[in-house]
């Protein structure tokens, strides 16, 4: 009688059965899950690098050092190894203090990476896909964990569809896929945590459980900012969940709140403010050439662009910097609809928080999440990104789910509830699969990504570049040497691109300059590092590649000095005005002079020669050589 009563107040659950093999039990559904998850991310493991990755693993010196290097990760902003091998200041806006995902990539160093001495190789990029994977599925196997047993306890079916959802959402593969992006899966997995341990803790009133919830909310805040939400969050899931009395809500998250303090304290002593002055760069400050309506209009744009693909996600981009989004104004009938669908969403939110309806929670914690990457609050260094969404996706796939467990109670008939059920889920999976692992293979490397991508965002000056750099270092392997020239062309075309889009990205002239010089075409080269350093004078490597320009000048006029002097003057020539300090450019210039019997030339080479170097022996004989003035 019990068993009949359960089904009638949960019409959900009647695809549930007992006894035997139980697909719908909560230990053969986590399988599931995990196989799925497992299936989906498989290819990800051969992954190498891409994007961030040379930023905050490869090139960061503290992660390279393994344990040693650990102090300095916790002490430090997450770029600021970065900032000083690129002898510059903290660039972004409020700081990056992140360490929790940068430790464990030194641990991983420790045990899996090189101990050269002299340059430790970072060999262990499977390794960190593979254990992204492995944190990916503990917090879907911990999400599920929290929605059936507790958010869910009645309705099992949309426990379930809700973690699917979000296990197999291809929005995720930059998360999963790229693995600088293991902050997003930390945060997440130990904000699960903490929820659960808050509900453990109410049930039996255990400080254990209390002191175990704390632990995991400061590691969630130690992965990344967004656990701040948890000071609203938390109340809202026990007064909706538990019926608590709001007031009781509030003073069960007391504790927590002491816990964000503590890290805020943190946070402020070891990355203060973050940068004090404006980003020049709209690569980083990307509403620099917006005017202030325009700023808003995009802002509220851009978080229509994520609730479309949150619904479609296709195309998918790693980049989504000036001018992928056009700027939008207040004309438009899409900024218009933002407007009035996140305001209902906030509306809708309040009433169904005050009806205990577990859709405000969901509601809140996608607003809330998005509200942290909108823009509004402070610059996060770009327009918008996949991985931003990926705490928002959750509320989704919660407020997803409910609908969707909604409509199969309109279904009168069981057997019609199941075929819909599994025919609807089979198609939305195998859809998903098929989009996930092939975008988890374009996220093999900077190569094929930005390749990739430039087809998807063609407007991006950063997408565009970094495409242009790829298919320079393509044309540098063995085995494309019969089409080197070919590819280096297609380089020219996107670098030449960036350059137009973005007139003050530097990297674009940078490789723009290393394409033309590959192609022999040394005068663009030259032109393109010289706008380069007029933009950023203290690049590292604009020096390394005007000395490598200088020294073919004059291994271009050395080779053909023996056959054609006024050539190689020109040559020597073009060495000296780009490095007027090397000695033997000077000399070699005066040597060529004085056999092409231009000795007023020769005569002021050496004196520069001897200038440099006084006690140059060969140019001192030289100016014996002379004729007399």
């Amino acid at each position: 009688m019990s068993r009949q009563k359960t089904k009638k107040e949960s019409p959900a659950l009647p695809l549930e059965k007992t006894g035997g093999f139980n697909f719908y039990s909560f230990k053969m559904q986590a399988i599931v899950l995990v196989f799925i998850g497992f299936v989906f991310y498989a290819n990800s493991f051969s992954n190498e690098y891409a994007l961030d990755d040379g930023i905050v693993i490869q090139n960061n010196d503290y992660v390279q050092e393994g344990f040693r290097g650990i102090p300095k990760i916790l002490t430090t902003d997450a770029y600021e190894s970065f900032y000083r091998h690129m002898g510059a200041k903290q660039q972004l806006a409020g700081g990056r203090y992140r360490p929790l995902s940068v430790v464990t990539f030194a641990i991983e160093q420790q045990f899996f990476g090189s101990r050269a001495k002299e340059k430790p190789l970072d060999d262990v990029a499977t390794v960190r896909h593979f254990m992204n994977v492995i944190y990916y599925l503990l917090s879907i196997f911990f999400l599920f964990y929290l929605l059936r047993n507790y958010i869910f306890k009645e309705n099992h079916l949309a426990a379930f569809v809700a973690c699917l959802i979000f296990l197999i959402h291809p929005m995720h593969t930059e998360v999963v896929a790229n693995a600088k992006s293991r902050d997003e899966i930390l945060s997440f997995l130990f904000i699960v945590l903490t929820f659960i341990s808050v509900f453990r803790y109410r049930e039996n009133k255990s400080i254990l459980q209390l002191l175990l919830g704390l632990f995991f909310y400061f590691l969630a805040l130690l992965s990344k900012e967004y656990a701040v939400t948890l000071l609203i969050l938390i109340p809202i899931l026990l007064f909706i969940v538990l019926k608590e009395s709001f007031v009781k809500s509030i003073l069960t998250t007391l504790p927590f709140v002491f816990i964000a303090l503590v890290y805020l304290l943190i946070r402020y002593k070891i990355v203060g403010a973050g940068a004090k002055f404006e980003n020049p760069d709209v690569l980083n400050n990307p509403y620099l050439y917006a005017t202030a309506p325009e700023k808003l209009a995009t802002k509220i744009d851009v978080l229509l662009r994520y609730l479309k693909l949150l619904f479609y996600p296709n195309p998918l981009s790693s980049d989504y910097s000036y001018n992928t989004i056009p700027f939008a104004n207040f004309s438009s009938g899409a900024v218009w609809a933002s407007i009035i669908i996140h305001i209902s969403l906030f509306v809708g939110a309040v009433i169904l928080f005050f009806k205990r309806n577990i859709l405000s929670f969901a509601i809140t914690f996608y607003l809330l999440h998005l509200f942290l990457i909108s823009n509004f609050v402070f610059n996060v260094g770009a327009t918008m990104g996949e991985r931003m969404v990926y705490h928002s996706s959750f509320g989704f796939a919660v407020a997803l789910a409910v609908f969707f467990t909604w409509m199969l109670q309109k279904i009168s008939s069981e057997q019609t509830r199941k075929i819909v059920a599994v025919s609807f889920g089979c198609i939305v999976v195998i859809w998903c699969g098929a989009k996930t692992i092939a975008r988890n293979a374009e996220w093999k490397n900077d190569q094929t990504l930005f390749i990739a991508d430039a087809q998807t965002v063609p407007n991006s000056a950063l997408v565009n570049g970094n495409a242009g750099k790829a298919y320079i270092d393509l044309s540098e392997k063995p085995e494309n040497k019969a089409q080197e020239t070919e590819l280096i062309n297609k380089g020219v075309y996107h670098l030449s691109r960036s350059v137009q889009i973005h007139n003050k990205y530097v990297n674009g002239y940078l490789n723009l300059g290393v394409a033309y010089f590959k192609l022999k075409d040394y005068e663009k080269a030259k032109f393109n590092w010289e706008t380069a350093k007029k933009i950023y004078p203290n690049n590292p490597f604009i020096k390394r590649n005007m000395d490598l320009l200088g020294a073919t000048y004059f291994n271009e006029g050395m080779a053909v000095g023996a056959k054609n002097i006024p050539e190689a003057i020109v040559w020597l020539e073009k060495a000296v005005s780009i490095d007027s300090t090397n000695v033997e450019y000077w000399y070699n210039l005066g040597g060529a002079c004085f056999t092409n019997k231009d000795f007023d030339k020769a005569r002021k080479a050496w004196t520069k020669t001897l200038k440099l170097k006084p006690d140059h022996a060969q140019a001192q004989q030289g100016m014996g050589a002379l004729p007399p003035q």
